[in-house]
């Protein structure tokens, strides 16, 4: 996705956090989808990651992530300005620290914004969820996010410790991927031809909550083996 568009889709999404949070009882409200945390919680997570990522795509000395107990939502406000400032100084191309060093994803600012937006996105149908109005992801974000979590949080220098599985993920909007996962590493094929082990079909905003355990696996239309993504979700690469 083009960089200023994905920065204009966490502009979007970060606005329809706070429209959410607005709409809901109040940032004490428990958010179900996130057990033990509050609105509150969540603006919070939101607002650290974002001065953290800021701090990193900057190279300055990591900020004072804490916010004032005052105006959590102002602070928030104050953190997604930092955010962007930083990645618009640094464009998409510009190499920092990720966590994700060994995934199919690169440590580029642009590969920091595109997760973020995944971030910003499913957090946002956390808080509409605890309003009471969950909508679907948009659907440009959610075809990237499928795509970036796979690339970003399965994909990579990793060894599967089954037996090798081809788990393909279909969306209704016509797009699909597919993982391979072997001893020797984890494949991404994007819009691959022939049978897989096992297939999930859905929105591709269902794809997304269910690759963040939003929601069940059991709420796509699962065909083949599909115990073989419980495997997955499972998983921890780093193990």
């Amino acid at each position: 996705m083009d960089f200023r568009a994905l920065l204009d889709l966490i502009d979007d999404r970060s606005a329809a956090f706070r429209a959410a949070v607005d709409s809901a009882p109040g940032l004490a409200a428990p958010v179900p989808s996130c057990p033990g945390w509050t609105l509150a919680d969540l603006a919070r997570h939101l607002g650290e990651g974002r001065r953290k990522w800021a701090a990193i795509v900057a190279g300055d000395p990591a900020p004072d992530e804490h916010p004032p107990a005052a105006d959590p939502l102002a602070w928030l406000d104050e953190s997604n300005r930092l955010f962007k400032d930083a990645l618009l100084a640094a464009g998409p191309d510009r190499r920092c620290w990720t966590w994700w060093e060994r995934s199919a994803s690169p440590q580029t600012s642009g590969a920091v914004a595109r997760h973020q937006l995944q971030e910003v996105a499913v957090h946002t149908y956390d808080a509409q969820l605890t309003a009471g109005a969950p909508q679907p992801l948009p659907t440009a974000v959610a075809l990237d996010g499928v795509d970036e979590f796979l690339a970003t949080c399965c994909a990579g220098e990793y060894s599967w410790p089954h037996r090798p599985v081809a788990l393909d993920y279909r969306a209704a909007e016509g797009r699909s991927w597919r993982l391979g996962l072997a001893a020797d590493g984890v494949t991404l094929a994007r819009d691959p031809a022939g049978p897989a082990d096992a297939t999930a079909r859905g929105s591709a905003s269902d794809l997304v909550l269910a690759l963040y355990c939003r929601i069940p696996m059991d709420a796509l239309v699962l065909e083949g083996d599909g115990g073989q993504f419980d495997r997955l979700i499972a998983w921890d690469p780093d193990e």
